[in-house]
């Protein structure tokens, strides 16, 4: 079952049914979903973009007393990630690499900076700084901003599943070779050890669920983290086509079984995405 706020949304006529809800925190928003869930004996809700994760993770109890579950982590976890002053504070804390964060009092910058939203989602308001002037300009512009150091070096997604006791069941890097709008058109899956146990202390310590999706560089400084997503990334068919298939560890989950850690998934294998059109009959 697919819901979306939009009768043109292309993903819902992949679905067998198809429901209008209303936006993301608008009033219904929340009874529109467990309706759907009592309706259709919905066993998991799944989300799929970053404003909805802290109203789930919020009212996940009050869902699941329709008697499905919903794959969301705990509302510390959705703090920690969907603000990203906490996700640089959560990296430095447990000494993980992380780019600078530069404060507006700081007066001796060294350009190029990254700027983005304390909040933000799908690379929107992301931008390479590089002078005092454009910083000025898009410090103003940006809604709660956050300024880092700009880092040169190899960017990476990881495509994490977590049960839903947190034990980690796959971790798996792809190269970003391409990227448009903030999603990944072209990527490389590479079994790079380094970026997998880091990510596994990452997980360990952080202790999520469901699908978690990473982004970090391989500088000369090492490994360093940009942001962690705790959801289904738009990347995450090039991992599950490689073999480490999330859905249906989701499907075995439901059904009771026991899954352990595994790395069965093919190693060195490049995807490269493209855009499809669905026609919509005139009725």
């Amino acid at each position: 079952m697919a819901a979306d706020i939009s009768d043109t949304a292309p993903a819902i006529y992949f679905a067998d049914e198809k429901y209008q809800i209303p936006r993301i925190g608008a009033e219904g928003y929340l009874e529109a979903i467990i309706k759907i869930c009592q309706k259709e004996s919905i066993k998991l809700v799944v989300p799929t973009i970053d404003t909805e994760l802290m109203i789930l993770s919020e009212n996940k109890e009050k869902i699941e007393e329709t008697g499905c579950k919903v794959l969301i982590s705990d509302k510390r976890v959705i703090e920690i990630c969907r603000n990203k002053k906490n996700t640089q504070k959560f990296f430095e804390e447990h000494q993980f690499g992380v780019p600078k964060e530069i404060a507006e009092k700081d007066n001796d910058i060294s350009y190029p900076v990254f700027i983005k939203p304390l909040d933000g989602s799908s690379s929107v308001n992301t931008f390479k700084i590089n002078n005092e002037e454009e910083l000025t300009f898009f410090r103003k512009y940006i809604k709660n901003p956050i300024v880092q150091e700009y880092m040169e070096g190899r960017e990476y997604t990881i495509d994490a599943f977590l049960d839903f006791d947190s034990n980690i069941i796959s971790i798996v890097p792809r190269e970003r070779i391409a990227v448009r709008a903030g999603e990944v058109i072209k990527g490389k899956i590479t079994k790079d050890r380094e970026i997998i146990e880091d990510v596994r202390r990452l997980l360990e310590i952080l202790k999520p669920i469901g699908q978690i999706t990473i982004q970090c560089k391989k500088t000369t400084e090492g490994i360093k983290y940009i942001e962690i997503n705790p959801r289904f990334g738009g990347g995450a068919p090039m991992s599950i086509k490689a073999g480490a298939n999330s859905c249906q560890y989701l499907y075995q989950l439901l059904q009771g079984k026991k899954l352990s850690y595994e790395e069965n998934y093919r190693d060195n294998v490049t995807f490269l995405r493209f855009d499809d059109s669905i026609e919509m009959p005139e009725e």
